[in-house]
């Protein structure tokens, strides 16, 4: 029998797997689908930090100006607080504090919604309210000048209480971001006012 040649079979490799499409690759749609999903709330951490940047810095221009007008009150003579009344008029000591409070107000560039041209209540034992008289968002301005401020102080030998002079400051803030709030359905809404209190002790 002649030799036999062996024939070799080259075993075919499979083909390739097609390569998807390239609409199927292509992610896109999905950053732009995720993009505006997070855009709104974004938005309103954005918003909400400089809101609230902007009320801190509020609140400390009006603690420095109730804490001025209460170290003035309460460096002035007592003496005019004899038999307070409405009747008997603003004694001087609440007259200083009250211009030491609006002028700073004026001076930091806030709106003083005409409190410059309020006039005192009186009300017993020693306060006397301003509340401002022009043009203002929310409820206005209002200025409690307490001169019978009572600050309890420990000592060694128990609690001794003082009196001094307390000026509180109620003044109107709009939230900026509670209108980003309501377009994404949240009907809650901050407070529309700071309020601050300072306090010094009558050194007459």
């Amino acid at each position: 029998m002649g030799a036999m040649t062996m024939a070799t079979k080259r075993v075919s490799q499979a083909p390739p797997l097609a390569k998807p499409a390239r609409h199927w690759r292509d992610d896109h749609a999905s950053q732009i689908v995720e993009f505006a999903i997070s855009l709104p709330l974004l938005v309103f951490l954005v918003v909400g930090i400089f809101d609230f940047s902007n009320a801190l810095t509020l609140k400390q221009r009006l603690t420095n100006a109730a804490r001025d007008a209460a170290r003035v009150a309460a460096a002035d003579p007592a003496t005019d607080l004899v038999n307070p009344s409405a009747a008997s008029g603003v004694p001087v000591s609440v007259g200083d504090a009250f211009q030491v409070a609006d002028n700073y107000l004026l001076s930091e560039q806030l709106n003083d919604c005409g409190l410059s041209g309020a006039t005192a209540t009186f009300s017993a034992p020693l306060n006397w309210t301003y509340a401002s008289t022009g043009t203002c968002p929310g409820s206005g301005i209002t200025l409690l000048i307490n001169r019978g401020c009572i600050n309890a102080v420990s000592t060694s030998g128990g609690t001794v209480e003082l009196i001094g002079t307390c000026v509180t400051i109620t003044y109107p803030y709009k939230w900026e971001f509670n209108n980003v709030a309501s377009s994404l359905g949240w009907t809650g809404s901050g407070p529309s006012t700071i309020v601050v209190k300072a306090g010094a002790l009558n050194e007459n």
